[in-house]
């Protein structure tokens, strides 16, 4: 996005092209996460670790930064020390002297003395911050979503039909659809009908299987947006909520247009909604395919994280056996199909479809399949681990099993989804 920035007062006119100036960011990052305890026991939902060296929210972060977007707050509320650190080490890089900067905005009660009450209450209550930088547009994103995004293309098709608010979508199974927001557009893709979760989403017409789903992702004019908060502000019956309340509110009275997540060739593209410790496992566990539909790898749109001072990861000792005897008479450190972060050691134990983050140390006839091991796990001489997260710090005690037998996992206190896996938090292991 290029070219100079028109007066912050001024409209916009149709073919009007955006420049990261124009655009203010909000990041809502307050979520508490419940379904994705005991990951989120201690951690808000957008700074649980993700993919290895990733937390969730370093999605959305960058691709504002690849998108040209510079200004940027993350607006934050329960258990958020954990992410107010990351943010600290790991994008304090912008300059503050070019007007560049990612701020973390807890609430400040400078309106009421309560919380963020939804999300729409979040943005409304840090109005004055935005309005200080004077933007032409608001983009407001869901720091929860894996995905990558050049948002610039976004907004240029917003400035572009003259619409008071864009809205990302992408066609979800209709089953899924009851979890999101469910729109129905006319032929112009202007949306004439949004349904925030409902029991019964409407399907799209020339896909019945499907319906159009709304990926929390908001273009706004600026004045726009906030005459409907201050308005939303006044409704005693209001949740104080995008989805249920500002969206509906203006659909057949404003512009509402959408913004469809394809391909140039009309194929989806790859987004994640990780809002459950199941759909959280299958996309970390996406990335160790042969080929991954989320490329890690593309130099072209980096996704920025925090990489901690530490050793490469090591592999140690051969076979003590012949490969075709029993696994567990194997001292080979060897990981297949899987990630390994810097820090790690594989001494003498085998790791298979799996996610070691940095300084992990997998111990000696020790197995680990279809697993995701999160930061300074240590699983012992012997253990064995299938289809389990293992939160940071865990040890898995020597001849220990996890995933191997859902009952005995429940009685050890781990938590079993009813898929099946197991995850073992933080506190559920005796230091």
């Amino acid at each position: 996005m290029s070219g100079p920035s028109a007066p912050p007062s001024a409209g916009h006119s149709p073919g009007t092209a955006v420049a990261g100036r124009d655009v203010l960011t909000i990041v809502l990052a307050g979520g508490k996460g419940s379904r994705l305890e005991p990951l989120t026991r201690d951690r808000a939902k957008p700074a649980v670790p993700f993919g290895g060296c990733y937390r969730i929210l370093d999605f959305a972060l960058s691709n504002c930064l690849n998108s040209g977007l510079r200004r940027i707050y993350v607006l934050t509320q329960y258990k958020a020390a954990s992410l107010d650190r990351h943010i600290r080490q790991t994008w304090q890089f912008l300059c503050r002297e070019l007007d560049e900067f990612i701020d973390l905005l807890p609430p400040q009660q400078r309106i009421d003395e309560s919380w963020y009450q939804g999300t729409a209450d979040a943005v409304y209550q840090n109005i004055y911050s935005i309005e200080q930088h004077r933007p032409r547009y608001v983009l407001v994103l869901s720091g929860d979503h894996i995905y990558t995004m050049n948002y610039a293309a976004l907004l240029e098709r917003h400035a572009a039909t003259g619409a008071d608010l864009t809205i990302g979508c992408l066609p979800v199974p209709l089953e899924e659809g009851r979890g999101f927001g469910v729109m129905g557009v006319d032929g112009e893709g202007r949306v004439v009908r949004f349904d925030e979760k409902p029991d019964s989403p409407m399907p799209l017409p020339h896909d019945p299987e499907r319906c159009l789903a709304s990926m929390g992702i908001y273009v706004f004019n600026a004045e726009f947006l906030y005459e409907q908060l201050c308005l939303d502000a006044t409704q005693a019956d209001s949740s104080r909520d995008f989805g249920h309340n500002i969206i509906p509110r203006l659909i057949g009275r404003h512009e509402v247009r959408t913004f469809p997540f394809e391909n140039a060739d009309g194929s989806q593209r790859y987004w994640r909604d990780v809002g459950t410790l199941d759909s959280y496992y299958e996309a970390c566990m996406d990335l160790v395919s042969v080929d991954p539909q989320l490329n890690l790898y593309d130099p072209a749109w980096p996704i920025r994280c925090y990489q901690p001072i530490a050793p490469p990861p090591k592999f140690v000792f051969a076979a003590d056996a012949p490969m075709g005897g029993e696994p567990e008479a194997r001292r080979v450190g060897t990981a297949i199909d899987s990630l390994v972060c810097s820090g790690s050691i594989l001494s003498g134990g085998s790791v298979v479809r799996s996610i070691l983050s940095p300084n992990v140390r997998i111990n000696s006839y020790a197995q680990v399949e279809d697993s995701i091991l999160l930061d300074r796990v240590d699983v012992g001489r012997h253990a064995r681990v299938r289809r389990a997260i293992i939160d940071k710090g865990v040890r898995i005690a020597e001849g220990a099993t996890v995933g191997y037998d859902a009952e005995a996992d429940r009685a050890a206190g781990y938590t079993v989804t009813e898929s099946g896996l197991t995850v073992v938090g933080r506190t559920d292991v005796p230091a």
